[in-house]
């Protein structure tokens, strides 16, 4: 089977690419960082304007009637710009929370155990009860901890746009890692030029291209399966692939003022928040 994006969907992407560039770029992530914790309700609000929360309800409920491999689409470039927030549990309550497609309701939900944002939202799907909250590694997603609520997985779509999440920060680490191998020089040369350095690179594309043609395929046929394997292909591609962009940029970037470390972490939370890996591992163990 030959998957290609549509003409429709390429716009989609490009479009939630200029939105996000234009409203969330590196500064408003920078300046994001230094806050305290929380959601910018006039950003959830342009999100929802935008149709972001809205893409899959139906034309007469206000939404764009648009499936899941759009929403994909859409989910795989918030993970590109790091956008923070509770946007999984928002968007799959667009539509029966009041005010979750418009942006005006900010919702979360525990998943596998974890509750993103939960101070900041003013609907809290699921049992939530005895939450304690966590110093998480991430400083753009707050998190509690919730006993019991592990025994509750994520539905496939929400595994789903996870791991699409997962795919746009591993598309965007690989996009720095070139990018410094090309502008760095050592010993009068480029580091892109030394081998070990090209390795890793193409090390870090191809890792990419198979966990998006792995996540794109289980957007369409959501086979339990399909799913399961994209979820392991898509958070090992973006903890990698963020830790091989460290190894490109030396001690550089170990900095504070690096964007690489940011992807890192929220990769290290979104494979916690995506499923559990063990469950993944067991689904395509017992389809063998």
């Amino acid at each position: 089977m030959h998957f290609q994006l549509s003409v429709e969907q390429r716009a989609l992407r490009d479009g939630t690419r200029e939105l996000l560039a234009g409203r969330f770029g590196r500064d408003a992530l920078r300046d994001a960082v230094e806050r305290p914790p929380g959601v910018d309700r006039a950003l959830w609000r342009e999100l929802g304007a935008a149709g972001l929360f809205s893409l899959c309800l139906p034309e007469p409920a206000g939404g764009l009637g648009l499936g899941l491999p759009e929403a994909v689409v859409v989910f795989e470039e918030c993970g590109r710009a790091l956008l923070p927030g509770p946007l999984v549990a928002t968007f799959l309550a667009a539509g029966d929370v009041p005010g979750a497609a418009s942006g005006d309701t900010v919702v979360t939900r525990p998943f596998g155990g974890l509750v993103p944002c939960l101070d900041a939202a003013d609907v809290v799907r699921g049992e939530v009860t005895d939450a304690e909250p966590l110093a998480s590694v991430d400083p753009l997603t707050p998190l509690h901890a919730v006993p019991g609520a592990a025994a509750a997985p994520p539905s496939a779509e929400a595994t789903l746009l996870y791991a699409a999440e997962q795919l746009g920060s591993a598309g965007r680490t690989l996009e720095l890692a070139v990018q410094h191998a090309r502008e760095r020089e050592q010993f009068g040369r480029p580091v892109g030029s030394f081998q070990a350095v090209k390795h890793l690179c193409a090390e870090m594309l191809v890792r990419t291209e198979v966990a998006r043609a792995a996540v794109y395929a289980a957007a369409v046929t959501r086979d339990p399966v399909e799913v399961a394997a994209a979820e392991l292909l898509a958070d090992e591609t973006a903890v990698r692939g963020a830790r091989d962009c460290l190894q490109v940029h030396g001690g550089m970037g170990f900095t504070w003022e690096s964007d690489v470390h940011l992807h890192l972490k929220r990769a290290w939370v979104r494979a916690e928040l995506g499923g559990s890996a063990r469950a993944a591992e067991e689904v395509l163990a017992a389809a063998l």
